[in-house]
């Protein structure tokens, strides 16, 4: 190579070195650490400024930096440790307070550079912001301080709050405002609050009297206004009045100025009201939604970040709650409409709720999935994230980034941590940056804790979602989002990652320490590249003990150019993909292109958003104040309120203009378009009635009513017709719709274990199903169409998305391989998965008390799998009883030949079919894998005898074995004992019908208690087939059963017929219901039963029979009117609904004093047939619908009744002295000394008859178990062979031997153990000592009392003198005896001698959940909580999961150990 070529190669490689290096030392940010003493209490950046406050709160002491925490320094003149508190102008960026612990407090006027003093003459007020300011700029130096004054007399300090104020910044010495005062603040002291009241105008929470003590009522709190600094003074009445007193709390939020008062007027309960005004003129009362129940309680609500639009409040709807209902506002905050349920908040009141900053409509929540958990269970918290792009008129969840892991489920999606788990400074979410969100959070069904969380980031304001980096970080955006930084925020790290290009690529950055990031800031509009990250350092990195630094960052060394308008781009803020218009108006930013490479450079320029108007579309609506939303549309959820001029005429006809039940969102800005907010002319029939009316609504349907049901928890119900047709109600029956039309519906499923959810199933290939309560319905295919094989279509997981499906395959005509298939979903039906063909039944073998494998299936299908299965039958293909794991992956067949199987409560029952034999066996298991067989009485085997399982609620399984089958059948009800394994006679005779139903219901609320009709002359009617019925009750869970006892005049005060011993109440039962939902009792109301029977020695027939009530649970009875009547309770028993059922009618009888009296309501002029009322499931509503026809039409017809005007007065409940307001305390008793019911006195809480007042949603006191009762007869039943005769003793079955030894073992620590007798202890029973009928002759327990008094003397002496001898020793060796000498170094260190530590009903009684068909055998069982089995002792072989209990031996499980 030539010499001059060499030379140009050297020149050319040595600046390309240079240049790389260059580069590459141009490419790093610069850094600087300052130590501090302690973290800082706040750090605050002056607005559109570098200066910087660090306040150590710890210390007291104030540092300031003026280069965006480069360099620090402390505050020039104030003393060390005298900052305690720092208070910054809100509306002057040059002036800052600081606040000490004495009466000298210091002010800025050049952001921290300089402090000047001031005094006060009184102590700073213990209250959040002690300073208010005015927000004119011309007036920043008006200010109020509140302080407080204490006075020292004897022993206590009597104190009071003073606000002083100023006009100069406290140049001059300050004046007193008033005194006795809670709070102070200028009307003019926001800027979004914008008024054209007087300059000076201030209002103050005071009080209207002095006090002596120091303390005031709260009836004497007003709201007190000023111009003139309280030379005179004016009390804001609110427009109430006198009766504006009890003010709880003032604000000014966004541009309202609101109130909260408690309402303190009589026979109020003292909810909370809220008084608004956006012109400092006008207040009016916020109104919240009838259907929302909504009550705002003192400290049980909350203000949200509003908009200018409206107001946000979250409301607590039960007391001791973390979870709470969002309301919104309309554009003046007086009229509320629910925006989301089951919103998030601690205890302290904070709602995971925030808006995104400076995007319109935007914000995003987070919500309690399993808010009934939570509430009465105290289960822990599942979270999911929603957001709202319309101001929250409606939500969806966060959309879970593109390349999540399978992701399947609808309610899989995103979910963040927000403001009740904070991690850094300042928003959680969002930053002036147009657009950029950035949270912690998880993909999945719920928020995963914080630490198995990722971070993700939006460049859309939450449309859509990137994964940034795996872990939880800290976050901040600087230069408008041209530089993002991340640092992790869950170990010790050296290292944090920013990106340039957001966040497409991530740049790590060593700051040279390690430590362990506490939080990231930068200047609050974040247009700048300097950052500040607070930590705290290792140990080894810690200088002179400091261990808290301030972290300064600066990206400027970046050394990118400015970015130029080719750089830039224009960012529309979308609400979805169609439409780019958001709260009417198409928002948009000028924001730096993704891939430019440059910085914004536009420092303390906040980014302009500009609007361009759209046209009005559907989606610019929401409903209107007391409307709902039914599957996209607006419904009444009421009369509609309307103003007192209107309607006065009272003439038929008469009509009003009101609401369309749409509303444009507040701080929408769309024009033109479509108008769905016009007023509409409606008749005044449709308006709320004044106060005592009842509002009714009639609606014709074209068919017959073959389904019915409402919503857990909802007022939505749905109704599908004989046509075929589905209809629902948002309203409680006000209004209808059909769902589907030209949908041919074959039946509808609730969801068994989730409140919101329901399936419409139609003869095709595809459901239709809701996940939030039929407010939207959404269509799903199938694999098939559904079963006709008699198997219930859907089956449900206590996981929510979990299905099985049942249908038909192969099934056209002529085919030769019909069969029911069944197949499972994880993910609400959108994927299927064979599970077996042939089958007659799967299910789930997991449920909400049977706590087994969650991915087992159970299914009964035929052996044989060849051929068309219509043919098949118990005679020519087996029926086998299959077990499968992994989703029926892994299979076990559990027996060869079934009848069926079912669940309740902890146990799984399948009745074995033994064709050997050909009768059935019964067999139990507690985990879905080994099974007992039942143990039955002589003569009373499954397998001669058609049974029923009836219930399980009080630790035993009640079963009614027949006994006579043909021509009329009854037979014996049996119960369990502790394991369900073997059982026992409880009553004889008891009658059921050929469908196998059985008069038999316990009542709800009350453990133990149930009801039964005996057949009374079983050799009659064995013979004839006319049964003769009387009625039995008892109340220790079935130990000794009774007739009611009579009541002495019928409902017109006239003695009954029947005066002999034998005449007793008889009412009819079960097995007469049309609806097989109607109970005798409601869990709202404890003790209150109804029935239909008659006075008399037996029953009588129905349409000879009256109405009776009892308030007691059942231990005495009154006529309440004469007639059969159908009967619903509404409103937790404060009113009662009855209709005559025997004929047409056309009014209903009601009563709001249980019975005591009736008033008539004719709801129509013509009569209808009704055959059923329905109401919420749960009983507390005043809504009603009538089920009927039209006599000789096919015409049916649903008649609503609304009952909510009766009385406007709500009832007083005081949960900390309860008895004493308006309900009572009650105990069930049977008229002996002790009110005790299961041995134990328990006060259940109930409203008082004679006070007519709506319950709705008061919290009650909780049921009170106040102490055990001594043991009566009334607590023991018979042993096991034994049966009760006429005298009521338990005697020996004849022909019959005593089969179980006596039980020598001792529990509890029991002194002795007895032999059996003919009685033991009903199992709920906690009775304790008293006549113990159930213990023969005593024995002494191996133990203490096994041996004589002097042997346990010795034994307990000997280790003492044992001690004694060696602590002497001890103490002679160790020096310390008298006369001893203790040399130096002997010790005193005694160290090493020192010692070491050492259940409610699911559904009604008696409903078939599944039936068994076999040579007319009737399997019936019925859902119901059931107490757990403690698990002492397992038996080794076998059946494992049987606890051994006192009867374990004729079960033959003895523990082999």
């Amino acid at each position: 190579m030539a010499p001059w070529h060499r030379t140009a190669a050297f020149i050319w490689s040595t600046l390309a070195f240079l240049l790389y290096f260059g580069a590459t030392y141009a490419a790093d940010p610069e850094n600087a650490i300052t130590y501090f003493d302690n973290p800082p209490a706040w750090l605050f950046f002056f607005e559109d400024t570098t200066s910087v406050i660090y306040h150590d709160v710890n210390f007291g002491n104030l540092y300031v930096s003026h280069d965006e925490g480069m360099n620090w320094a402390l505050a020039d003149n104030i003393p060390s440790g005298q900052a305690a508190m720092f208070m910054e102008h809100p509306f002057n960026n040059r002036v800052a307070f600081v606040l000490t612990n004495t009466n000298t407090h210091y002010r800025t006027d050049d952001r921290g550079r300089t402090w000047r003093s001031f005094d006060i003459p009184d102590s700073v007020a213990y209250v959040p912001r002690p300073l208010s300011f005015h927000s004119d700029a011309d007036k920043f130096q008006y200010i109020l301080f509140q302080t407080t004054r204490c006075t020292r007399i004897g022993w206590v300090d009597l104190c009071q709050d003073i606000t002083y104020y100023t006009q100069d910044g406290f140049a001059t010495s300050p004046q007193i405002l008033l005194e006795d005062v809670s709070r102070c603040q200028f009307a003019h002291s926001s800027k979004d609050f914008r008024h054209d009241a007087h300059e000076d105008l201030i209002y103050c929470v005071a009080y209207d009297s002095s006090s002596t003590t120091g303390s005031h009522s709260l009836a004497s709190r007003r709201l007190y206004s000023s111009t003139d600094f309280f030379a005179t003074k004016q009390n804001e009445d609110l427009g109430i009045g006198k009766n504006a007193k009890g003010v709880v709390a003032f604000a000014i939020v966004s541009k309202f100025a609101v109130v909260a008062l408690k309402d303190l007027s009589p026979g109020s309960d003292g909810d909370m009201l809220l008084y608004v005004t956006v012109d400092t003129k006008e207040w009016a009362k916020a109104q919240f939604p009838h259907a929302s129940q909504a009550r705002l309680r003192e400290n049980a609500y909350t203000i949200v970040e509003s908009t200018v639009h409206s107001l946000a409040v979250d409301v607590v709807l039960h007391e001791m709650s973390t979870v709470g209902t969002l309301f919104v506002s309309n554009s003046n905050g007086t009229y509320f409409v629910e925006s989301l349920k089951d919103t998030n908040r601690n205890m302290a009141g904070y709602v995971d709720y925030e808006t995104i900053y400076g995007i319109e409509g935007v914000g995003i929540a987070n919500v309690v999935a399993n808010a009934q958990e939570v509430e009465r269970q105290m289960s822990a918290k599942q979270l999911r994230s929603v957001i709202t792009f319309d101001d929250g008129s409606s939500w969806r969840p966060l959309s879970a980034p593109s390349g999540s892991p399978s992701c399947p489920s609808d309610t899989c999606s995103l979910h963040l941590h927000s403001v009740t788990d904070a991690h850094n400074y300042g928003r959680i979410f969002s930053s002036p940056a147009p657009g950029f969100v950035i949270g912690v959070g998880s993909v999945g069904d719920s928020l995963a804790p914080y630490d198995e969380s990722n971070t993700y980031m939006s460049t859309d304001a939450g449309l859509t979602w990137t994964l940034v980096h795996e872990g939880p970080y800290l976050y901040e955006f600087g230069d408008s989002g041209s530089v993002i930084v991340v640092v992790d925020d869950e170990q010790v790290t050296d290292t944090i990652l920013y990106s340039t290009d957001m966040g497409q690529s991530w740049i790590s950055y060593n700051v040279g320490v390690q430590f362990r990031a506490k939080g990231l800031t930068t200047v609050s509009d974040s247009t700048s590249q300097k950052f500040v990250l607070l930590g705290q350092v290792t140990r080894q990195s810690q200088q002179d003990g400091r261990r808290s630094v301030v972290i300064y960052l600066d990206f400027a060394t970046l050394e990118r150019p400015m970015c130029g308008d080719s750089d830039k781009e224009r960012w529309y803020t979308r609400a979805n993909s169609d439409s780019e218009c958001i709260m009417g108006v198409q928002q948009w930013y000028v924001r730096r292109r993704p891939d430019a490479d440059c910085y914004m450079g536009e420092k303390f320029h906040d980014p302009e958003v500009r609007e361009d108007m759209c046209t009005c579309e559907a989606h610019d609506y929401e409903c209107d104040y007391n409307f709902v939303r039914s599957d996209g549309k607006c419904v009444p959820s009421g009369p509609e309120r309307i103003p007192s001029t209107q309607c006065t005429l009272g003439r038929a006809g008469e009509t009003y203009m009101g609401s369309s039940g749409y509303r444009k969102i507040p701080g929408n800005k769309c024009e033109g378009g479509v108008r769905l907010d016009e007023p509409v002319s409606k008749d005044c029939s449709e308006a709320e009635p004044t106060e005592g009316e009842i509002v009714q609504q009639i609606h014709p349907f074209s068919a017959d009513i073959v389904q019915s049901e409402f919503f857990k928890e909802s007022k939505t119900v749905l109704v599908r017709l004989s046509d075929f047709t589905i209809w629902q109600s948002s309203n409680e029956g006000y209004t209808w719709e059909q769902k589907q039309p030209g949908e041919r519906f074959l039946a509808f499923y609730m969801h068994a274990h989730s409140k919101d959810r329901a399936y419409l199933i139609t003869d095709t290939n595809k459901f239709f199903y809701t996940t939030d309560g039929g407010s939207f319905w959404h269509e799903m295919n199938t694999p098939s169409p559904p079963n006709t094989f008699g198997a219930q279509v859907l089956r449900f997981h206590t996981r929510s998305d979990y299905l099985i499906w049942i249908g038909n395959v192969d099934c056209e005509m002529g085919s030769e391989r019909c069969r029911a298939e069944a197949r499972y979903s994880h993910d609400n039906g959108r994927n299927w998965y064979f599970v077996e063909d042939y089958v007659v039944n799967c299910d789930w073998a997991r449920d909400e008390d049977l706590r087994v494998d969650a991915s087992q299936i159970l299914c009964e299908s035929y052996q044989n799998k060849q051929g068309s299965q219509l043919f098949f039958g118990k005679d020519n293909n087996a029926l086998q009883l299959v077990s499968g794991t992994d989703y029926f992956k892994k299979k076990t067949k559990l027996f060869d030949h079934v009848v069926g199987f079912t669940k309740f409560s902890e146990f799984l029952i399948v009745a074995e079919y033994l064709p050997t034999r050909n009768s059935l066996n019964l067999q139990v298991s507690l985990d879905g894998r080994t099974f007992a067989p039942g143990s039955f009485p002589p003569g009373m085997h499954p397998d001669s005898h058609a049974y029923t399982v009836l219930e399980s609620s009080t630790k035993s399984i009640f079963l009614h074995m027949t006994m006579s089958e043909w021509p009329a059948p009854w037979g014996n009800i049996l119960k369990s004992n502790s394991n369900g394994t073997y059982f026992g006679v409880s009553l004889e005779n008891v009658n059921r019908n050929n469908a196998g139903f059985v008069d038999f219901e316990k009542f709800q609320g009350l453990d133990g208690i149930a009801m039964v009709n005996v057949v009374a002359n079983p050799a009659e009617a064995a013979l004839t087939g006319r049964k003769v019925l009387q009625t039995r009750i008892t109340h220790n869970d079935g130990g000794t059963w009774k007739s009611l006892i009579p009541p002495s005049v019928d409902s017109l005060g006239q003695k009954y017929s029947c005066s002999s011993v034998g005449c007793s109440l008889h009412v009819h039962g079960y097995t007469e219901r049309f609806d097989a939902r109607a109970s005798y009792s409601s869990p709202s109301v404890v003790g209150v039963v109804m029935a239909v029977g008659n006075v008399g020695e037996v029953l009588a027939p129905y349409a000879e029979s009256d109405t009776f009530l009892s308030r007691d649970g059942g231990f005495t009875w009154e006529e309440v009117h004469k007639d059969a009547h159908l009967w619903e309770f509404g409103d937790s028993g404060s009113l009662i609904v009855i209709v005559n059922d025997e004929e047409p009618t056309d009014h209903v009888l009601f009563t709001t004093d249980e019975g005591l009296s009736w008033r008539e309501f004719q709801f129509s002029n013509e009569k209808i047939r009704v055959r059923d009322i329905l109401t919420v499931r749960e009983d507390t509503s005043r809504k009603f619908m009538l089920l009927g026809r039209y006599p000789g039409s096919g015409v049916s017809v649903i008649v609503h009744l609304d009952f909510s005007s009766l009385t406007h007065k709500q009832c007083v409940v005081d949960s900390e002295d309860p008895g004493h307001d308006d309900f009572e305390l009650w105990s069930p008793s049977e008229e002996r000394d002790q009110l005790c019911l299961f041995g134990r006195q328990t006060l259940y809480h109930r409203r008082k008859r004679d006070v007519n007042c709506v319950v709705g949603d008061t919290p009650k006191a909780l049921d009170n178990v106040v102490r055990n009762c001594t043991c009566t007869a009334e607590d023991f039943e018979c042993e096991f062979n034994y049966v009760r005769n006429d005298k009521g003793e338990c005697v020996l079955v004849p022909g019959m031997a005593p089969q179980l030894p006596d039980d020598s073992s001792c529990r509890d620590g029991e002194d002795y153990w007895y032999d059996r007798t003919t009685y033991h202890k009903v199992l709920y029973s906690s009775c304790e000592g008293g006549n113990r009928i159930d213990r023969g002759a005593s024995h002494l327990c191996p133990g203490i009392r096994g041996h004589s008094a002097f042997f346990w003397m010795i034994v307990i002496l000997f280790p003492f003198a044992i001690t004694a001898l060696v602590a002497w020793w001890w103490y002679k060796k160790s020096g310390m005896a008298r006369g001893t000498i203790r040399l130096p170094g002997g010790g005193g260190d005694y160290s090493h001698l020192g010692s070491s530590g050492s259940g409610a009903f699911a559904t009604l009684a008696s409903v078939p959940w599944f039936l068994l068909g076999l040579a007319g055998i009737a399997f019936e069982w019925v859902a119901s909580s059931f107490d757990a089995v403690s698990m002492g002792y397992r038996a080794r072989r076998g059946y494992r999961d049987v606890p051994v209990d006192e009867d374990a031996q004729i079960l033959r499980f003895e523990d082999e150990e």
